[in-house]
């Protein structure tokens, strides 16, 4: 397994960066996050992890950004039946 990997931002950057200074850290990481996930290179719980956000949170960024849950007719259709109790489920113990 990889070590975890720190990004460096030069100083120069950081404060030529129309931001606030305390907010900086925050919206990076929202921005990679977002990134990542419009990309499909992470899921939305990948997407939380990273971003120190539970899924409500994430999903309001999401919005805000005018950015879309992943989310397809098969999801939707699994948690229909789930929510109707017709998804069975082997339980092994």
């Amino acid at each position: 397994m990889p070590d975890d990997i720190t990004l460096t931002i030069p100083s120069s950057i950081v404060q030529e960066m129309k931001l606030p200074p305390d907010t900086v850290k925050e919206e990076l990481t929202n921005e990679l996050t977002l990134g990542l996930y419009q990309r499909g290179i992470i899921t939305s719980a990948q997407a939380c992890r990273l971003s120190g956000l539970d899924r409500f949170q994430f999903e309001e960024l999401l919005w805000k950004r005018h950015n879309q849950l992943h989310y397809s007719e098969e999801d939707l259709g699994k948690d229909i039946k789930y929510a109707t109790g017709k998804l069975c489920c082997t339980v092994y113990f």
